[in-house]
Parts: C-alpha cells; structure tokens; sequence
C-alpha cells in the first residue's frame, strides 16, 4: 500500500482501536463478564503484577512473533493493535471504576461490546493489516485449519486458560459472544475504506 494511503487510514485505524480499548475497560468496570479473550487477559492480570492493559499489550506482541512461522503478513495496523488496545484500556480504567449499583453495571456491560463493533468496524475498515488475534486465525488457517475451527479452537483456549487463572465470566460473556458478530457486520460497511489507487497522489493545479 503506497505511503501516503497508510497516512489517510491511520487517523481512523488509531481511533477505532482506542473505542475497543474503551468498550473493553467498560465492560471489566461493569464486571459481569468478557469475551473470551478478555478472560484470558484478566486471568494472567489476576497472577501476575501486570494490569489489565499490560496483558493485552503483551499478548498481542507475543502472537505477532508467531505471524512469521505462519506466514502471516504484518501490517501498520497489526502492530497499532498490540499497543494501542491495551494502552487505552488502562488509561480509561485509571478513571472508571466499578460502580455500585447494579444498574450501571449493567449499562456498562451492555455498551462496551457496541463500542467495540464500532472501533472494530473503524480499524478493520481501515484496512492497515490483522489484528494479533485475527491473524493468528488467518495464519493457521493458510497451514490447513477449517477457519472456523481455528477460531473456535482459539477462542475455547483462551476463554478455558482465562477460567483457570481467575477470569472473569457471566451474562457479559454471552451478550458479547452472541452481539460481537453482528455488531462488526453493522458497523464495518461503513467504514470501510475502498481499495487503493496506485500511483503518487493526485496534486491539485493552481
């Protein structure tokens, strides 16, 4: 993708994977229940002195040494993922704390998948490269893997270790396990980027 291009869709990738960073802290401060990698995530966080956010960081970076093996492609976008997400995640969470009634909670738990259908939609639309998690999919897919085998051998690992460590699951688990597809669906054909337009940027002439 021409440099130029990658300098457009930044803006839009970045913000996109800060609102996912925002709906996942929104659902650990409602604290009824995350997806089944954020189980993961909040079990490793519940052993060890990493935050939440420092998790994420790590485990996408960790997934992505895996690409080459698997002959996964590395985009912008790849790499703006692993950080980006968990970074914002413990900089909400530094202000949102759990509340005490029940009603916010639940309020939380069921925004913050919608906020990830819409930063998932922005940063997927983008078109700057796999997030960790997708590739990983994507590349065992490319050595034989059914995809949706791959993704659900994936997501059963990371939600089982996640259960072991002392993750968190409950009617979050369920509303973002069954809302995550077809919130992605909605918002994605709306921010989808076209394909690129090979060759130097038109200049305008005075």
């Amino acid at each position: 993708m021409p440099w130029y291009e990658i300098v457009r869709r930044t803006p839009q990738v970045i913000f996109g994977l800060m609102l996912f960073g925002v709906g996942v802290a929104m659902m650990k401060a409602g604290s009824l229940g995350f997806g089944a990698w954020n189980v993961f995530h909040e079990g490793v966080a519940e052993r060890t002195p990493l935050s939440l956010g420092a998790v994420i960081v790590l485990t996408g970076l960790c997934i992505v040494t895996l690409f080459v093996p698997l002959g996964e492609r590395i985009g912008p976008g790849t790499l703006l993922n692993a950080l980006v997400i968990g970074t914002t995640v413990d900089l909400v969470l530094r202000v949102l704390d759990e509340p005490s009634a029940m009603g916010w909670r639940i309020a939380l738990m069921v925004a913050g998948p919608v906020i990830i259908g819409l930063g998932s939609g922005l940063y997927i639309g983008g078109g700057l490269g796999p997030g960790p998690r997708d590739g990983l999919m994507t590349g065992l897919h490319g050595r034989g893997f059914a995809i949706w085998k791959a993704r659900t051998g994936i997501e059963i690992t990371a939600l089982t270790v996640g259960l072991v460590l002392g993750g968190t699951i409950g009617i979050g688990t369920v509303w973002f396990t069954l809302g995550i597809g077809p919130l992605v669906q909605f918002f994605l054909p709306r921010f989808r980027r076209p394909p690129p337009v090979l060759g130097p940027p038109l200049l305008s002439r005075s």
